[in-house]
């Protein structure tokens, strides 16, 4: 299923899934111009891979995995209040799936995510 896009979304393909808030993605700049470009999920900060605790590795690995199945390698997504992340050649943005869900309130809805809004984080292990 492919999203269509409004009028501040911009179509990305899913390439790789590197944890539960940050993935690669095609995107179209002109009929011939595609760029690959990291995007980090504005809205929603995961565990980390390489946590500080077993809890947070694992809880990582969970968020990872449920991402890659919301959105698959190959599948649309829209990306929307596109912004610079503080990464060079990464984006940060909301996930929007073809069924027009937020990708980062189904992760803080199962509890794989908490919402985020900038700012230091908060630790994951006791």
């Amino acid at each position: 299923m492919i999203c269509t896009s409004t009028a501040n979304a911009t179509p990305a393909v899913v390439d790789y899934i590197f944890d539960g808030d940050t993935f690669a993605a095609f995107v179209k700049l002109e009929d011939d111009i595609q760029i690959s470009v990291r995007v980090r999920m504005i809205n929603i900060d995961t565990a980390e891979i390489h946590g500080r605790c077993e809890y947070e590795t694992e809880l990582a690995q969970r968020a990872k995995e449920r991402l890659a199945e919301l959105i698959p390698i190959g599948s649309t997504v829209e990306l929307e209040n596109i912004k610079d992340d503080k990464y060079l050649g990464r984006i940060d943005a909301n996930v929007i799936m073809a069924d027009g869900r937020d990708a980062g309130d189904v992760l803080v809805a199962e509890k794989l995510a908490r919402k985020y809004n900038g700012g230091r984080r908060a630790p994951w292990c006791e």
